[in-house]
């Protein structure tokens, strides 16, 4: 017969294998398709990207050179890439992009392929290198270098002749990705002239070299392959906008299709985000006649394009002497400020936040208080499977004194695909405003200007798959002054 203590043994070992049988962590969702590739993510997190138009048009006052004009014109006395990266340091911006070359053809490098560039200029002699002067001046201070290279060539004689020319871009693609490091963004230009020779561009086989010889890199153009135009040069995204496309809808240079690029399109295959691009002046060269865009316009820009899923490509073009001009750096100085004023504080960052439902439970590490935290990406307020689709939300709760704000963020986890078709925010239960996507990052600017209220509930109406909010803030903008405020 067994004894009492033999039972008691058997037992205090189960109870011990109870107690150490580990608790498995909830998994996250499964990701809804297409997805954007490591370098898409971390393009986007920059917000703000600088565009240096640089040239000879900025010596003959033109926006679109003819090809003809004499590379002798071409005469920086004091150029000062520091300078160009100093000013985009002090805006936050962490990747300027440059005209290495223009329509006009005139290569702001020392190309092997033509004498139409820096060797035919004053400028140090003929052994000048534009591209050179930025990249030394980038990379001590952690700013990331892109290049422009215009399609279109003015002067070249071999445009229009298929084979000899798509030879010659190629190899000063090489020369460009092969002696200059690392470069984070290649931007092909689909504008090209009514009166322009008839030219069939091998754009999968600058694609392929491209790639070949970067590996990190994302191509910019009307139809992607990384990277998609916005569809105009203001500076706005559509009011939804979707990263997802379909590229094969998509062609370089067709303007039918601008409508479709501001938009994107919610059952798209391919991962394609928006980029807006658009100058801080008029004109995209430098102009003394031009002055900068009034701040307000340019707060306008960051919520039509930055607040609209998109990033933002501001164009600040240096002068003749091949400074950026004291105006200008003025502008984007008062520009940055502003930024960082309105949003520097999160009015709901102390809140009490609840939601209908949490992934996983009380501990399950999907709970809506993920929003509040500092990663805008990887961590996440995430629903519950088997919640009504129809009823998904997330509530803060203040104090009784509440807050005045008047724009609403709102971030979705991109990594794992974006999802949110539709949404509404209520303020002590009355609606406020309504949208459509989100994105990486929706800015609500409120038409009504400034709320008080203690209560804010943001409703997810429609969704592919469970909604995945990433961060929610709520910023008072002091420079917003709707009509009637």
């Amino acid at each position: 017969m067994l004894s009492h203590s033999f039972f008691a043994t058997i037992l205090l070992s189960l109870f011990r294998l109870s107690i150490s049988k580990p608790e498995f962590v909830t998994t996250p969702p499964l990701p809804i398709l297409p997805l954007p590739s490591y370098s898409q993510l971390k393009w986007q997190q920059r917000e703000i990207i600088m565009f240096l138009h640089f040239g000879v048009n900025t010596f003959t006052d033109s926006e679109r050179g003819t090809g003809k004009e004499n590379p002798a014109i071409f005469n920086p006395t004091g150029l000062n890439a520091a300078q160009w990266v100093d000013t985009a340091v002090e805006a936050g911006v962490s990747l300027v992009i440059l005209t290495a070359k223009h329509h006009d053809g005139f290569c702001l490098w020392p190309s092997e392929y033509t004498d139409h560039s820096v060797i035919g200029s004053p400028w140090e002699n003929g052994h000048g290198d534009v591209i050179q002067k930025l990249v030394e001046a980038a990379k001590p201070r952690g700013v990331d270098v892109g290049l422009y290279l215009s399609p279109w060539d003015r002067h070249d004689r071999r445009y229009g002749h298929d084979k000899e020319y798509n030879e010659f871009y190629l190899a000063q693609l090489q020369e460009l990705l092969n002696n200059y490091g690392s470069v984070r963004e290649i931007w092909f230009d689909g504008a090209k002239g009514m009166d322009a020779p008839n030219m069939s561009y091998y754009f999968s086989d600058w694609f392929s070299m491209v790639n070949e010889l970067q590996s990190s890199i994302n191509i910019f153009s009307d139809a992607g392959p990384n990277i998609r135009w916005v569809g105009n040069e203001k500076g706005f995204a559509g009011k939804t906008c979707w990263s997802t496309i379909n590229r094969s809808s998509l062609s370089i240079g067709n303007a039918s299709i601008e409508d479709y690029l501001s938009t994107g399109d919610p059952k798209g295959t391919d991962w394609l985000p928006a980029e807006c691009d658009v100058s801080i002046q008029t004109g995209w060269f430098w102009h003394k006649s031009e002055s900068p865009k009034k701040l307000s316009k340019l707060l306008e820009i960051y919520y039509k394009s930055v607040g609209r899923n998109c990033l933002l490509l501001l164009n600040v073009p240096p002068n003749t002497t091949g400074l950026i001009s004291s105006d200008d750096v003025q502008r984007l100085r008062e520009f940055t400020t502003a930024i960082d004023t309105i949003f520097a504080t999160n009015l709901a960052e102390k809140w009490y936040v609840k939601a209908s439902s949490q992934r996983g439970g009380n501990g399950g590490g999907f709970g809506p208080e993920n929003v509040l935290d500092s990663d805008h990406l990887w961590t996440y307020w995430a629903p519950r499977d088997d919640q009504d689709e129809d009823d998904y939300w997330i509530e803060f709760k203040g104090t009784d004194d509440g807050a005045r704000f008047n724009v609403v963020r709102i971030q979705e986890a991109i990594g794992l695909g974006q999802r949110i078709k539709r949404h509404e925010i209520y303020v002590d239960g009355d609606r406020i405003a309504s949208g459509t996507t989100v994105g990486y990052k929706k800015l609500h600017r409120l038409k009504m200007g400034v709320v008080h209220g203690s209560s804010v509930r943001i409703r997810i109406t429609e969704s592919r798959g469970v909604p995945l909010v990433s961060s929610v803030g709520l910023h008072f903008d002091p420079f917003w002054h709707p009509k009637g405020q």
